[in-house]
């Protein structure tokens, strides 16, 4: 019997080379596609892009419980503790322990949101980067020459769950798709968007960051459980220029020689 979704042709935005949706269901509907970059600013793709910097290989995984662990064990990795548990030899998604993380070479990062998509998109065939504010000219200058030669793109903004496990979208993840778009347009790509996808670039240049990254619900929430320095640290814009890059079941820093990450 078949299960999977019937998406609708005109929600899978296949009109346009440049995408935009939202979520695990987003990441399904919109494709097949060439490229998926993966937004989640607070703070799955942060969190990336301070591993990736200090050479750390991330595995997402879907589950956080005893199937983490396993496959911990299974690749020789850490497995990222909760937030409130996380200590110099165990980081957690909290981009602020991976900067003190000492000792981590492979890293098994669980999420509901990051890496379930990101895992949902690899599986689809996708080529899967993670982006956000910290290192969006940097994914935006891996972008222009593949969407210069035709390829097609979907940028899914994670979100967060509401209490009933549903998706709560989350304007960061706007802004983060928003601001590699507009990293784009200043690389010489500024064509065949989404209607989606424009709105999050345009949303991204009217935002008031990075105070609104403070201000809105997903950043006052961190803050008021004592980890304002994620909020810094995610709100540092263009101040990393690694892409992180699935290659098989691992995010990893993209360079030239690496064209086949599968």
């Amino acid at each position: 019997m078949n299960c999977q979704p019937d998406f609708d042709q005109q929600h899978r935005q296949h009109a346009y080379r440049v995408r935009l949706e939202w979520g695990p269901v987003g990441a399904k509907a919109v494709g097949p596609v060439d490229i998926a970059v993966v937004v989640d600013v607070l703070s799955f793709t942060t969190t990336l892009t301070v591993a990736v910097e200090r050479g750390i290989e991330v595995l997402p995984f879907r589950w956080r419980d005893d199937r983490a662990e396993a496959y911990a064990r299974e690749h020789g990795a850490v497995l990222a503790v909760q937030r409130q548990d996380a200590v110099p030899g165990r980081p957690s998604l909290s981009p602020a322990s991976l900067h003190r993380a000492e000792g981590v070479r492979r890293l098994v990062l669980p999420s509901p949101n990051g890496s379930t998509i990101s895992t949902l998109l690899a599986d689809g065939g996708a080529t899967v980067l993670g982006a956000s504010l910290r290192n969006r000219a940097a994914v935006a200058e891996w972008l222009a020459p593949r969407c210069a030669e035709g390829a097609s793109v979907a940028f899914i903004a994670s979100g967060e769950r509401w209490p009933d496990g549903t998706l709560r979208p989350a304007v960061e993840d706007l802004w983060g798709a928003g601001a590699v778009l507009a990293a784009l347009d200043c690389a010489g790509f500024a064509g065949d968007l989404s209607p989606e996808a424009a709105m999050a670039r345009d949303a991204f240049r009217a935002a008031d960051l990075p105070d609104a990254l403070h201000a809105c619900a997903g950043g006052r929430e961190l803050t008021a459980k004592g980890y304002a320095d994620d909020v810094e640290v995610a709100s540092e814009m263009d101040g990393s220029s690694v892409v992180p890059l699935l290659c098989g079941r691992s995010f990893r820093a993209a360079t030239d020689g690496l064209t086949d990450p599968r």
